[in-house]
């Protein structure tokens, strides 16, 4: 019977691993192309359908992916075509081992294969032998007649059934080897990707970005007996940590992230804290503790957070908005306009009809969408905003121009009368710096019109535009780059987010030399005020919504530490007693000063005494050390931490303080303390602050694990440090 070889190793190898052989036949080194539009891989609290819109964002395949694959599949490849030619040798030594044979007994005389036989009509038939023509191929088919066909010899047909039978030897060999290589194969491209999953780190270059931050420099240490007070506006931003949450999704590398992105009390702020609320009568409840440092032993860490009362949003004030949407070219991205409409989308759903929302769109012009539309018409706004369509520029300067006369137009009395930009900030017309832009707001916000900034997109975003455009429109600023931080920011937070109950709100921080010799405030660093401002009622500070809390947290250098810092000619125990004996000598004219009980007589005796210098001199030597007595009256005291703010629309400011003493010390610190040096000493790791002491990644996750419980935004801050660790790797 007629057989091929090779057909038969390719029936086998496409019939058991067709996978492998279509791989091999089509010389593919690369993955699947399923496997390249994988979609990256979300944390375990994110939605995967909220990443971004359609289409959806896709990992590239790194050099070392491409490289692991391709080098696998050139293997198998390789082994294939050997095992083929390991199948065509074993055939051929078979053929040639049959012909030797038939030739030799041919040859031999009287042999019956030596003389031709005659068929029945006469016709000669040829002897068949195993050679390379194909007509020659045969022995005995069933399709073969007995007359036609020659029979080989029984020792030539032996000879070549024991070359057959080496054949399939060598054939069986191939398959196992191929076999061998195909599992090989397996595991090793089974193991690249995991790897890709797991510990193998990106190996592009950096990312060329466009992003623009404002520069800062990390405060230091503060001595507390040269500068007792810490003075700075209130801060309820959260955009600094869901821009670097993007980026760490998104694959980057600590070395990647700019110093400059990260605001570390954005980072402490993002999250909720269980805080005391505000007793009958006051505006902030407050909550203080100190601990060790969890990054310096020899220190000590203070938290103070300070609370608002949280609104019934079915009783808030009535809204009155205004969306001033970008839809320049640079909007046409993924995560850009598509989010911007589904987050918009969101805060619609929230609205009813005591409720009024305008929209105003620019881009190479302005245009107004909607004027002044119920928030019941859910169906003419949302037709409005599916309806946007990104192209052109920025004309940035003529939509928050429009946008401010349109509100102003609409202005209504007691309601929450608010702008909400949304944008990338890459302003290309008109009004660019943030110096200018800063300036024409200034003018509007007096009017009882707020500026609220929502950030969208990588690649070109100005974070520096959009923070300082939301603090001088006394607004907060917040990045969205999901449909679930649009619902955390346009849903769950909004009484917060959206409705002021404290305006210029400044806290100052007063330490207390006999506690603490040196501090230093962490973040704030854009918000640091002189201390002569705190109660000065014209400087702008800022706004903290209903619900809304702000955290402080101070690095503290105990006083009478070894790392403490003792002034020589500042401490007056420390100054040597010097005596003018001369001085203390009695003249003629004065009788020598006795020690008296009663110091208004010894004052008396020395009223004669030409050296009037000497009796001022003792009559302060008799005085009480007033200060030693008030000190020792604070001698359990930290701190006092004043705030001071003002009811929306009032001119004149409240103020209330409260003492941190040393009951407030705990060995073991409570969650909030602890969550919060988390997300600080994160923050510290990402800007490489010179002060991180023995901060760690690692360090970092067993905090959080052991503070953030069931709340899904910190559950979700933990899984986003082991993810940079793992692209970092």
């Amino acid at each position: 019977m007629k057989r091929d070889f090779r057909e038969e190793y390719e029936e086998y190898m496409k019939k058991e691993t067709p996978d492998l052989w279509d791989r091999i036949e089509k010389g593919i080194s690369e993955n699947n192309p399923e496997d390249r539009n994988e979609k990256v891989v979300p944390l375990p609290q994110r939605d995967p359908a909220y990443k971004t819109a359609e289409p959806p964002k896709t990992r590239k395949i790194l050099p070392f992916r491409r490289i692991t694959a391709a080098v696998a599949a050139i293997c198998v490849l390789i082994v294939g075509i050997g095992s083929v030619n390991t199948l065509q040798r074993g055939r051929q030594t078979a053929q040639n081992m049959a012909n030797e044979n038939l030739s030799a007994k041919a040859n031999e005389p009287g042999s019956e294969a030596s003389a031709p036989k005659t068929s029945d009509s006469g016709s000669t038939a040829t002897s068949t032998t195993f050679d390379e023509s194909p007509a020659e191929e045969e022995i005995l088919t069933e399709e073969s007649s007995p007359e036609t066909a020659t029979i080989p010899s029984e020792e030539a047909y032996t000879g070549s059934a024991e070359s057959a039978v080496d054949t399939f030897a060598e054939y069986d060999d191939g398959l196992v080897m191929a076999g061998a290589y195909e599992e090989a194969y397996d595991t090793t491209f089974a193991a690249s990707k995991e790897a890709y999953w797991t510990d193998v780190p990106y190996m592009e270059p950096a990312p060329v970005s466009g992003e623009t931050y404002e520069r800062t420099e990390t405060t230091g240490f503060s001595l507390v007996s040269t500068e007792p007070l810490s003075t700075f506006s209130a801060d309820v931003d959260t955009a600094s940590y869901a821009n670097v949450r993007r980026m760490i999704e998104d694959g980057w590398s600590i070395d990647w992230i700019d110093p400059d992105a990260v605001r570390p009390e954005e980072f402490i702020n993002y999250f909720s804290y269980d805080l005391k609320d505000p007793e009958a009568g006051e505006k902030f409840g407050i909550t203080t503790q100190v601990a060790v440092c969890p990054w310096n032993e020899k220190h000590q860490i203070l938290f103070a957070g300070i609370k608002t009362e949280d609104i019934d949003l079915s009783e808030a004030p009535p809204e009155n908005l205004t969306f001033l949407l970008d839809v320049s070219g640079s909007m046409d991205e993924p995560d850009k306009l598509p989010l911007l409409q589904k987050a918009f989308l969101q805060l619609v759903d929230q609205l009813d009809e005591d409720d009024t929302v305008s929209i105003v769109t620019y881009a190479n012009g302005v245009e107004v969408v909607l004027d002044s539309v119920r928030g019941s018409d859910k169906k003419a706004i949302t037709a409005a905003i599916n309806d946007l369509v990104a192209e052109g520029g920025t004309y940035g300067e003529g939509g928050i121009q429009k946008a401010y006369e349109l509100a102003e137009q609409n202005y209504r009395e007691g309601a929450n009368n608010r702008i909400l930009l949304a944008t990338d900030g890459d302003l290309n017309i008109g009004i660019s710096e943030p110096d200018e832009l800063e300036k024409f707001i200034e003018k509007k916000r007096d009017k009882g019109i707020f500026l609220s900034v929502l950030g969208f997109g990588t690649g070109n975003i100005r974070d520096d535009n959009m923070e300082r455009l939301a603090d001088c429109g006394n607004g907060n600023y917040a990045y969205i780059d999901s449909p679930l931080e649009a619902r955390k920011v346009m849903v769950e937070e909004m009484g917060a987010s959206f409705h002021t109950v404290a305006q210029d709100v400044k806290l100052q921080v007063e330490f207390n030399p006999e506690t603490v010799n040196a501090y230093r405030l962490i973040g704030y660093e854009n918000r640091l005020m002189e201390a002569t401002d705190f109660r000065d009622d014209t400087k702008d500070a800022g706004e903290i919504g209903a619900g809304h809390s702000v955290i402080a947290l101070y690095e503290l250098i105990p006083a009478g530490s070894e790392q403490a810092v003792e002034l020589k000619y500042q401490n007056k125990e420390n100054r040597p007693a010097e005596v003018d004996e001369e001085a203390l000598r009695p003249t003629d004219s004065q009788e020598p000063l006795q020690d008296s009980e009663n110091n208004d007589e010894t004052l008396q005796g020395a009223e004669n005494n030409t050296d009037k210098e000497a009796v001022t001199n003792l009559a302060e030597d008799n005085k009480p050390d007033t200060k030693t007595s008030a000190a020792s009256a604070y001698a359990d005291e930290y701190a006092t931490v004043c705030v001071r703010y003002k009811e929306p629309g009032e001119a004149t400011a409240k103020e209330n303080a409260y003492v941190v003493s040393k009951e407030n010390f705990t060995e073991e610190p409570g969650n909030n303390l602890l969550f919060a040096s988390a997300a600080a000493e994160f923050a510290m790791i990402l800007r490489d602050d010179p002060n991180k002491g023995s901060a760690s990644l690692e360090a970092v996750m067993e905090m959080a694990r052991n503070s953030m419980g069931e709340d899904e935004y910190r559950q979700e801050f933990y899984y986003m440090v082991r993810l940079l660790m793992k692209n970092s790797q």
